[in-house]
């Protein structure tokens, strides 16, 4: 698995891969949960940087860490979104609760 989990603080940062399907977001899902049990998560950023196909899977991932960290306005973050996620992330709907940056 190429994504690579990264703490800064309180915050966990997931350096996702270039394909975002079902066994990438169960596995995501599953080393969050672990990461978040283990150590307070106040915010957590997707880098989307290598991505380059995401389904529907991948954006209940993003809708599940939402719900996992409390529904705050500032604790779900995008970086490194191309114009094909950041399409996506706004036909989902997902966009209207989490900030969405180009560049890391």
């Amino acid at each position: 698995m190429d994504s690579v989990f990264e703490i800064q603080g309180n915050c966990l940062i997931v350096h996702l891969p270039a394909e975002v399907d079902h066994p990438v977001s169960d596995y995501i899902r599953r080393e969050s949960d672990s990461i978040m049990r283990k150590k307070y998560i106040k915010t957590m950023i997707f880098d989307f940087t290598c991505t380059k196909f995401m389904d529907s899977s991948g954006i209940g991932l993003i809708m599940g860490r939402y719900r996992a960290l409390g529904m705050r306005g500032d604790c779900i973050r995008a970086t490194g979104v191309s114009a094909y996620i950041e399409k996506l992330l706004h036909l989902s709907g997902v966009y209207k609760f989490m900030e969405i940056c180009r560049e890391v």
